[in-house]
């Protein structure tokens, strides 16, 4: 099933209707690589029509996270950004305390702690919620390329 028809499927569930707007939003996620944030969304939506205002992107995104078709992480500079889940599947997503940057990770990279999770404590981990902060590549070689400073003599 597509993403499309997901999402119509469960808004006649709810007694909601596509709508043009709705469109729109859900055909510019699909055009997005990775995360993006509801401003960068906004904006792209408003290059097909002026007819879109921001409350209804937000509304839309809320809909497609709350149907589990979006994930919605929170960026280490604090803007929440959007991941179209039916592109990628399930993943961990990596956010970088030092420029904000948000990545995805394979799931398979951390499956066998998934399980000592599941088996240790009966807990089953939703994986579109997965966030794990640190430093990206980019962040890193900056860090290690930073010079020195000079230790004062006593």
């Amino acid at each position: 099933m597509s993403c499309e028809t997901d999402f119509i499927h469960h808004l006649r569930e709810r007694g909601f209707r596509m709508t043009p707007q709705r469109e729109m939003v859900l055909h510019m996620l699909h055009q997005v690589e990775g995360f993006v944030t509801v401003e960068e969304l906004y904006q792209r939506v408003r290059m097909l029509s002026a007819a879109v205002d921001i409350s209804t992107v937000y509304r839309t995104l809320d809909l497609l996270q709350e149907f589990q078709l979006v994930a919605a992480i929170e960026g280490s500079d604090g803007q929440r950004r959007y991941d179209l889940l039916t592109d990628h599947g399930p993943h961990i997503h990596l956010v970088c305390t030092g420029c904000g940057e948000v990545s995805g990770a394979a799931v398979d990279t951390i499956e066998a702690g998934l399980r000592e999770i599941a088996a240790r404590y009966g807990f089953t981990v939703d994986l579109a919620q997965i966030q794990l902060p640190g430093q990206c590549a980019r962040c890193c070689a900056a860090v290690a390329e930073a010079p020195t400073p000079p230790v004062a003599s006593p």
